[in-house]
């Protein structure tokens, strides 16, 4: 097959990023979707990323009975009850649906409200995008992973999302195991993530301050430990390979929390902490750390 069709839904940093490499390939075959409430200010106001405003197609449930052949979800963990609803009008038989959320709920979630449809894992890495007021701005636009469950033979749907991706400039690889893949990532957002939340330290300070450091280290221990109890393949050695990864990224950049945190926006803490808890509970597995970060993260939410 081939996708001739494209929209994403959930403008932020990342998706201002991907949505604006679709819309430069796409053109009139690429759409927003969003809200209806919020349909003509977007239109409006466009999108702006590196100073440069684009003005992509806005599609709303209630418009036409447009279906779409891909539909990224870019949204907040929080913001994805809604969104699945927000693309009812868009999805075809044969529509293919991907998550970039992170987190290791958002693609059961999606797949739950439409089974009949292919819904494949992804994520981005190393994408340095930021939101600002007057726009996004950003200078890697990282690499999208993604695939089924198990790419060990590489479906039709997914080499027809990796074309469409390549058409578009946008850098993508499938992985065998995109479960450890999607786990490798939580890990690290539930280390990274939470701990500059808590701490405003950018990234260059999450590992050359000793006890920052050590909070990362030892929440990402506990994600390994529920990783290992679910028999998902996380390893000891992912961890050290995180706390290299972190020498890599621009020392004053800042994790999308922090992002949150500063902006005063609600944070995804209850997909990350609020997760790895959840299912330390079930598990029988003590998560101290994340429920101290969690614990703080949710109170500095209640200052706004």
């Amino acid at each position: 097959m081939k996708i001739k069709s494209v929209a994403l839904i959930g403008m932020g940093a990342v998706g201002t990023v991907y949505g604006n490499l679709l819309y430069n390939t796409y053109g009139s075959d690429f759409a927003v979707i969003a809200d209806k409430s919020r349909k003509e200010k977007l239109k409006k106001d466009g999108f702006t990323l590196n100073g440069k405003t684009f003005y992509p197609e806005i599609i709303s449930n209630g418009d036409l009975n447009k279906k779409i052949d891909l539909i990224i979800f870019c949204v907040k963990n929080y913001q994805l009850s809604q969104a699945i609803e927000d693309v009812k009008n868009f999805v075809g038989k044969e529509t293919i649906l991907i998550t970039l959320l992170n987190g290791v709920t958002a693609r059961s979630r999606i797949h739950a409200a439409y089974p009949e449809n292919k819904v494949l894992y992804g994520l981005s890495m190393k994408i340095d995008a930021q939101r600002t007021e007057e726009g996004v701005t950003n200078t890697v636009d990282g690499v999208i992973h993604f695939g089924e469950a198990d790419n060990t033979t590489i479906s039709e749907d997914v080499q027809a999302v990796s074309d469409c991706f390549n058409k578009a400039g946008i850098e993508n690889i499938v992985f065998p195991d995109m479960i450890r893949t999607i786990w490798k990532k939580f890990m690290l957002n539930v280390g990274a993530n939470q701990v500059t939340a808590v701490t405003r330290a950018p990234y260059g300070k999450i590992t050359s301050i000793d006890t920052n450091l050590t909070l990362y280290k030892e929440a990402m221990m506990e994600v390994l430990a529920i990783a290992k109890a679910s028999d998902i393949d996380l390893r000891e050695e992912d961890i050290e390979e995180f706390v290299t990864l972190m020498s890599g990224f621009s020392p004053n950049g800042r994790t999308s929390m922090l992002q949150d945190v500063e902006a005063k926006r609600k944070t995804e803490v209850d997909y990350f902490a609020g997760t790895v808890i959840e299912m330390g509970k079930k598990l029988n597995i003590p998560t101290p750390v994340n429920h101290v970060l969690y614990c703080i993260i949710k109170s500095i939410e209640e200052l706004y």
